[in-house]
């Protein structure tokens, strides 16, 4: 690395941290404000309280950090432009691509540490916010919003109905379980009824407790009937698990990508239009962790000024084109949800547009060139 690079990504990081960890103190204020009430009538202690913002630190490390790199790249551009630093940079040979060229690659680098974020543990946090401050608080009783009563599945693939009495879903147990088996006419071939279900994740085995198999001819008379009152009844090469049985009743934007993934792989017998905001959000996944490196490309060339004039200009534009991505990163995310674009060009059609807005700022700020002005002035 280069005496030039080191003392670009030195001038960058400090107010980096610095916007970055104000935006997380902000943010915990307000939400102090929102839920100490609620924590003090509890008793919670402090230990509570810590565990319960450290489960949600990754959701928030990813709305803000886009925003401080944002900030840190306007103050440290900004302020190297109105020393004249920027100009002495230019003089020695250096082009105005290549002196953003390090803050790209940190860009970059805080795009990678965003999407292992936004993998698995920023939608974890997002999903189990409103259990953990329910315990916390006391608000239910342990476990309760982990328990399906009266559940329905329908298993499309292998044509199996399922119908739980009660489901625990923090064990996977299932009590007073009917499966219903249909054949390729849709008759019903046998049903199984069991007192409790579980599976065993190890083996891809099912393990049904004090039940009983009823097979059925295609004119629907009993053909057969197996007994396991006092034992089990193990049944391996089924495709359903806990986790798949559960999932017909979580929301896209609680799931993981893992889990997305396989709903999808699942679930592609169900309509597009049922499957359209988990196809959205798949993408979306991917896509968001990007912005880190999209505000680079236009917030560069509008924080490097040769006056300071148009610094002022420069700094409002740039927050105002980060507005605007923000805007249309959930305004297509809607659409794309509700089946009014494809999934994919949902996600990223907003990186892409202000990415290419960014090259273009880029090249009029590397040409010497005035950047394109809203206004319009008398001649």
């Amino acid at each position: 690395m280069k005496l030039l690079d080191r003392y670009l990504l030195r001038n960058f990081l400090e107010p980096f941290f610095i916007c970055s960890f104000g935006f997380l103190a902000i943010w915990l204020v307000f939400d102090l404000a929102d839920n100490g009430q609620d924590f003090l009538q509890a008793r919670a202690s402090l230990k509570q309280v810590g565990v319960f913002y450290l489960t949600q630190l990754p959701q928030i490390i990813l709305i803000s950090m886009p925003v401080g790199m944002l900030l840190a790249l306007i103050f440290c551009l900004s302020r190297m432009s109105r020393s004249n630093e920027i100009i002495s940079m230019l003089t020695a040979g250096r082009s105005v691509t290549r002196i953003i060229l390090p803050l790209a690659v940190a860009g970059l680098i805080l795009t990678g540490g965003l999407m292992l974020l936004n993998y698995e543990a920023a939608p974890r946090a997002e999903a189990t916010k409103k259990a953990a401050l329910g315990q916390i608080t006391r608000a239910h009783k342990a476990g309760k919003q982990e328990i399906l009563e009266g559940y329905f599945f329908r298993e499309r693939q292998n044509s199996r109905t399922w119908f739980i009495k009660r489901f625990r879903q923090a064990t996977g147990a299932l009590d007073h379980v009917h499966i219903t088996q249909h054949g390729p006419d849709g008759a019903i071939a046998s049903k199984w009824y069991a007192r409790r279900a579980q599976f065993d994740a190890k083996t891809r085995t099912w393990i049904l407790e004090r039940g009983m198999r009823v097979d059925f001819t295609p004119s629907g008379d009993v053909a057969g009937r197996e007994d396991f009152q006092t034992g089990v009844r193990k049944i391996e090469g089924w495709t359903e698990t806990p986790w798949r049985i559960s999932s017909a009743q979580y929301e896209p934007q609680n799931l993981t990508v893992p889990e997305l993934r396989e709903y999808l792989d699942f679930n592609g017998d169900f309509p597009e239009e049922q499957l359209a905001p988990y196809r959205a959000y798949y993408f979306h996944r991917w896509a968001f962790p990007f912005q880190a490196l999209v505000v680079v490309i236009f917030g560069a060339p509008l924080a490097i000024v040769f006056s300071r004039r148009g610094a002022v200009g420069g700094i409002a534009a740039a927050i105002f084109l980060y507005a605007g991505l923000m805007l249309s990163t959930y305004l297509f995310l809607a659409l794309g949800k509700g089946w009014r674009m494809n999934a994919l060009a949902s996600a990223w059609v907003p990186n892409a547009v202000f990415f290419v807005l960014g090259l273009i700022l880029l090249y009029f700020r590397s040409t010497n060139r005035d950047l394109p002005s809203l206004t319009f002035k008398r001649k």
